[in-house]
């Protein structure tokens, strides 16, 4: 039997089942699953094989049962868990880290229990799983738990049968497991009394750090302006927003408008950091700090008993966000807290559990009343997704330079890493590496096809390129979008794609980024796209929005920008030689780039000309518009093969309203109405030329919540069926798996 069948309390689940049909055998865990063998009645045997498949554990997945009959031994001993079966090939599935179960809890605030709070309390049915796993088969001897012994009272838990404990590997109490400590960043014990050292740390205004699931985590209190302002300095994260955490729904209700849909997220046994509309007036005080200009907040619920403890000690919203300097990867072993974390955090709340893998917080935000992933880690990594089809070889999707994950995949199994960060930093590169190593050995996955992107400076690439005997394919970067959003919809179907994002390097060789793709698994051809424009400076563009305002304004009347009374005044000593710039070629690649056209908008409706985090100009524009305008601009589409779509005279006609005087927040709702008008009038050109009524959207500007729902209306309207993510971010996060499956596809057909 295969699936995430090891780790979920599925061993016990059998054994209740065989025994309540009183059937005689064993079940035991197995390199690829689980084995089970039952002698019985006829019809009692079948009925087991039904509730095997129909009535698993909450957190199992089934994925196949594979029925062999056998001589009847006339056994009569009771059925039995047995010892696991040594195999040669690895391929059973580990299940996510979750949180704390509705039992666990009501166990954890019984002050008769041996384990009332307890930070470490956990069952077959929740606590850490991935993050503790070294090797599988999941047993404890291949956990982090290894060098706890457990106590006599904890065996017997472990292996009585009636015990929702029954098998639970990370099982511990106080008196045999982990234990917490309050200490210095250097390890110098600071109080007895390790949480009542927090909440004085969190009174004072002080960073402290938290050995949570996955990693160290920091702490401050989330309506101190000082505190907060202190662990952005520190941290060196200016204006990116910052996570809550809060002790419950109705603390989170307290300080933003919470959906049913938002509630079902955050009470999930994931708990991921879900993204909520903040409150005008809120019951409990947060910083501005906090998510500066935002009208957003990411929030979670208590993802361990730690963090209930953590958050009923404080009774007010935390925030809680990733133990590490801003672009380095989260800290996660007790010995690289001094030299990492010395200078940012006063004191550390940590224990003794070792974590075997980094996994940073999920973040989840609600679209359209469907749960859209930004980043995908702690409480579904690695949880496998289903390919369409089965591979004909192992295939490695190593992902792109951005929000890198990695992906390997064997038959119609895919493992998507967790989030890893931007290969720009050494750091992460080296995370990245071992990431790649830790999941081929844990899925024993040995790569024969590798995929990647086609910018050959990419770190991705460059590892790619390394590797020995096996063969190379590279992945467009927006064919890779549009692949993953077809298997996030277990679909192979041609699609009109609508690939916007910020950049990646075309077919062309020139940044494409504002794509209108015909496409399935097997190709893709570009038939239209944003008018391409310099991008000033090159990377410098990105960072600074007002050059491709001046880009753009050039583009369309190189004398219209000199007049613009805002973002040409701010940057006026600066302007000439930027257009410069863009006139000559020099030091200025064009682009498509939709993101880079947000960018732009964003620089004249918002007065945003620097950012300080990816993605900030864009956020900042969909939470500026006046969401009662409905009034848009012109789609200026240029005939050709491929079509373009003329964005510098928008952009232009943007500077010009904003002359004449047009409130920000209009001009910033017109501009999103044009994109879905443009994308809708792009979608009708492709269906009269091929015929297809099938749009996928993907791409980092589709994590934009107005934008998405805008568009999927209108696209509907017109009669398109829609394809948006759903397992995996529609941001860099999704591009290994678009990689896998491309390669994978174009594999079957050779």
């Amino acid at each position: 039997m295969t699936g995430i069948v090891q780790g979920v309390g599925f061993r016990p689940f059998v054994h209740r089942t065989a025994t309540d049909l009183g059937l005689r055998g064993f079940v035991c865990n197995d390199t690829n699953g689980v084995s089970v063998e039952v002698e019985g009645p006829g019809i009692a045997v079948e009925t087991f094989l039904e509730r095997l498949e129909a009535q698993p554990p909450t957190l199992a997945e089934v994925r196949s049962v594979m029925v062999t009959e056998l001589e009847v031994s006339d056994a009569t001993a009771p059925f039995r868990i047995a010892e696991t079966v040594p195999g040669v090939e690895t391929s059973a599935l580990v299940a996510p880290d979750v949180g704390p179960c509705e039992e666990c809890l009501a166990e954890f605030a019984d002050a008769g229990a041996r384990r009332h709070r307890y930070a470490f309390t956990n069952c077959t049915n929740c606590g850490p799983r991935f993050t503790i796993v070294a090797s599988v088969p999941y047993d404890r001897s291949n956990t982090t738990m290894a060098g706890f012994e457990m106590c006599e009272r904890c065996r017997e838990e472990f292996s009585d049968p009636s015990d929702r404990r029954f098998h639970a590997q990370p099982l511990c109490c106080p008196e045999c497991g982990p234990q917490l400590s309050f200490i210095t960043p250097d390890g110098a014990p600071i109080a007895h009394d390790p949480i009542g050292g927090l909440v004085r740390a969190i009174d004072d205004g002080l960073v402290v750090a938290v050995k949570g699931v996955g990693g160290f985590q920091l702490a401050v209190d989330a309506g101190s302006d000082v505190a907060v302002a202190r662990l952005r300095e520190r941290k060196r994260r200016d204006g990116k927003p910052l996570a809550l955490l809060v002790r419950d729904i109705a603390m989170a209700k307290s300080l933003c408008l919470v959906t049913p849909a938002e509630e079902t997220l955050l009470t999930s046994p994931e708990r991921p950091i879900v993204l909520l509309r903040r409150r005008t007036t809120p019951i409990m005080r947060v910083s501005d700090l906090v998510a500066p200009d935002n009208g957003w907040l990411g929030v979670m619920l208590p993802p361990s008993p730690t963090h209930v403890l953590i958050a009923e000690a404080v009774v007010r919203p935390l925030v809680l966000t990733s133990g590490n300097r801003s672009e380095e990867p989260m800290v996660h072993r007790d010995e690289d807290v001094a030299s990492r974390l010395r200078g940012i955090a006063d004191a550390v709340l940590t224990h003794d559990r070792e974590i075997e893998v980094p996994v940073d917080d999920s973040v989840i935000r609600v679209v359209g009343g469907r749960p859209l992933p930004m980043r995908r880690a702690r409480g579904y990594a690695p949880r496998p997704i289903r390919l369409p089809w089965s591979l004909r070889r192992p295939v490695l999707g190593c992902g792109a330079h951005l929000k890198n994950t990695v992906c390997l995949a064997r038959s119609s199994d895919a493992f998507v890493s967790q989030h890893l960060g931007d290969l720009s930093n050494p750091i992460i590169v080296e995370q990245f590496r071992r990431t790649i190593d830790h999941y081929t050995d844990l899925f024993d996955i040995r790569p024969e096809l590798v995929a990647h992107d086609l910018h050959p400076d990419y770190l991705s690439t460059a590892y790619a390129m390394e590797l020995d005997g096996v063969e190379r394919v590279a992945v467009q970067h927006h064919h890779a979008h549009i692949a993953s959003c077809l298997v996030d919809n277990q679909t192979n179907e041609p699609v009109i794609g609508l690939a916007f994002d910020g950049l990646g390097l075309g077919d062309d060789g020139t940044a494409w980024g504002g794509e209108v793709l015909v496409a399935d698994l097997l190709g893709h051809e570009r038939i239209g796209h944003l008018r391409q424009v310099p991008m000033p400076g090159g990377d410098r563009a990105t960072k600074e929005p007002w050059r491709m305002a001046a880009s753009h304004l050039y583009v369309a009347d190189p004398d219209v920008g000199r007049g613009h009374s805002s973002v040409a005044q701010r940057n006026a000593d600066r302007w000439t030689p930027v257009t410069d710039l863009a006139r000559t070629g020099l030091h200025a690649p064009i682009t498509s780039s939709m993101g880079r056209l947000f960018d732009a908008v964003a620089a004249i409706v918002g007065d945003r000309d620097v950012i300080t985090y990816e993605g900030q100009a864009a956020i900042e524009l969909e939470q500026s518009i006046d969401p009662t305008c409905v009034d848009s601009y012109p789609v200026d589409i240029i005939d050709g093969a491929p079509f373009e779509v003329d964005g510098s005279t928008l952009v232009a006609r943007i500077a010009a309203d904003m002359d004449r005087g047009h409130p920000p927040a209009v001009l910033a709702a017109r501009f999103h109405n044009w994109v879905v008008d443009m994308s809708a009038d792009c979608a009708d050109r492709v269906r009269a030329l091929h015929g297809i009524d099938i749009v996928a959207l993907s791409g980092g500007v589709f994590q934009n919540a107005l934008l998405v729902e805008r568009l999927i209306g209108a696209l509907e309207h017109r009669g398109f069926r829609v394809l948006t993510h759903r397992t995996v971010p529609p941001n860099d996060g999704g591009i290994s798996l678009g990689q896998v499956a491309v390669a994978g596809a174009t594999d079957l057909v050779r």
